[in-house]
């Protein structure tokens, strides 16, 4: 049944490979809470990201794109072509059940007995939903997905298939993603022990990073993820594929096996900023590794790499004043002691305790509303197809990559989705079709959701219900509410933000 209605929503595999015979391999790396001050093409001055960089040097980087403020509902948004600011939105499951049925040390069969219940009562999939490794099975591609797995929290093997995942490798909870040092991991429906992994929490460290290095475990969960996919991509060699990684790193607590070399002996780091530091070395070194692979198997050309994050920076390390620079904006204060304020004093990693500004001067961090919550890099890498060193102020989200994926697997993009491809800029051409607004919905402490056009304007709902209004293109980092200055526009956005909020899904009506 499902498969005769993806029939119909999409052109057959058989025109598409007529209409675009050089359709390329799709691999999208997703970070997580990896903010755009992290990289070194973006101005990071500590931590080097040289094949991340490469891939900016190479290709096309996006200075406008979002994500969410946090990471179920980015994922949520990424694989179903919607803003999370719909009815519905978010992870249908509960998190933390494998540990809570772990820790009650449970047998075998009455293990499976306690997972199966939780999917019974999980709400069901619609039948007409379509999610975005299933865009790439209309078109042929093999899809794998490596890493935190699916949308949010709890998954498993029925419920990846359904999303279209032919192979995937990781964890089923994201709770336990936590932890680098998992006892064990899915593979295609199986269990796997990973050797020296014994703890139940999958090996978290302390959230101030202090913990030894090499604390939690043996087997680091990473590379794990990594040799499954360079696994991956030398059995599809000779097909077309769609990778997918959502990796774990540099997600904290900040745990690692050892210390990268070029900040073991920092004097002016912390343990836990080394930590993060080889942590994020360790993501760049997965980029470079799956590109050194692509150019052995002869694919690199034929492979469109795209690299991003599912939401802004987080700070899970210990600064030399001993402190978190996330608890001090947690607590509505500054470094100083002084008092924040959504106004005039709002909490920045370039002044607050951040040695590495991972929100690269943005306003707040992950859980913000604010730029340094939502605003996400975006990197697309395609030889002799996108021109190299390009940047684009286009408006775009993690919802315009389904359309997008679409249009390079040469199928029709699923019908009322909220996504805009953004293929035509990535090529040079010119881009006819625009993602008129970007909708994000959000609970954090500093903003609600956000509406942000593509004229510039950013529309931010905070906790009191009032509202304030950014010009995005010309004052990225937020420095002045012009709400007062232009109420008309404040006025007119309202109205869109409040007719997107809590709306129906369009691409399930009938449903």
């Amino acid at each position: 049944m499902i498969r005769l209605l993806l029939l119909t929503l999409f052109s057959l595999p058989l025109l598409a490979e007529q209409a675009t015979p050089d359709r390329p391999n799709v691999v999208l790396i997703l970070a997580d809470d990896l903010g755009p001050g992290m990289l070194g093409h973006e101005g990071q001055g500590i931590v080097k990201t040289p094949h991340i960089d490469r891939l900016a040097s190479e290709g096309i980087s996006f200075s406008n794109y979002y994500g969410n403020p946090y990471c179920a509902p980015a994922r949520w948004s990424l694989l179903t072509g919607m803003h999370n600011g719909r009815k519905g939105s978010g992870s249908h499951t509960p998190g933390g059940q494998l540990m809570k049925f772990d820790r009650q040390k449970l047998g075998p069969k009455e293990w499976d007995a306690a997972f199966m219940k939780v999917q019974q009562r999980a709400k069901p999939v619609p039948e007409n939903e379509v999610f975005l490794a299933q865009v790439a099975q209309q078109a042929g591609y093999r899809t794998g997905q490596f890493g935190k797995l699916d949308i949010g929290f709890l998954t498993w093997h029925s419920l990846l298939t359904r999303h279209g995942w032919d192979d995937y490798e990781g964890y089923y909870d994201h709770q336990r993603a936590h932890g680098f040092f998992p006892p064990y991991l899915w593979r295609n429906g199986e269990k796997f022990e990973l050797p020296g992994n014994d703890r139940i929490d999958c090996g978290k460290m302390s959230e101030n990073g202090t913990d030894p290095v090499g604390s939690g475990g043996k087997t680091y969960s990473q590379d794990v993820f990594l040799d499954g996919m360079l696994k991956f991509l030398r059995e599809n060699r000779d097909r077309r594929f769609f990778l997918y990684h959502p990796t774990q790193l540099p997600h904290g607590p900040v745990a690692v096996t050892r210390l990268h070399p070029d900040y073991a002996d920092r004097k002016d780091l912390t343990l836990s900023e080394k930590k993060y530091a080889t942590m994020v070395r360790s993501l760049d070194d997965t980029v470079g590794r799956l590109m050194q692979e692509l150019k052995a198997l002869g694919l690199d050309e034929r492979t469109v790499v795209f690299f991003s994050s599912d939401n802004g920076h987080e700070t899970y390390y210990q600064n030399r004043e001993g402190q978190l620079p996330k608890r001090i904006w947690r607590s509505g204060k500054l470094a100083d002691g002084s008092k924040s304020n959504l106004e005039d004093k709002k909490w920045r990693t370039s002044n607050e305790g951040d040695v590495f500004d991972g929100a690269g001067g943005r306003a707040g961090l992950k859980w913000c509303a604010f730029q340094g919550g939502i605003n996400c890099p975006m990197i697309v890498r395609w030889p002799g197809k996108i021109a190299p060193g390009e940047r684009t102020d286009l408006l775009a989200s993690h919802y315009d990559f389904m359309p997008t994926l679409a249009d390079l697997a040469g199928v029709e993009a699923p019908p009322k989705k909220d996504g805009v491809s953004y293929l035509p800029t990535l090529l040079g051409k010119e881009q006819k079709s625009f993602q008129e607004k970007v909708f994000v919905k959000s609970s954090g402490p500093m903003g609600k959701s956000v509406l942000i056009t593509r004229e510039g304007w950013k529309l931010i709902e905070l906790k009191d219900g009032s509202f304030q209004l950014y010009q995005i293109l010309k004052d990225p980092k937020e420095y002045h509410n012009v709400a007062k200055e232009h109420p008309e526009v404040v006025q007119r956005l309202v109205k869109i933000f409040k007719r997107e909020l809590e709306s129906d899904r369009p691409d399930l009506a009938g449903s």
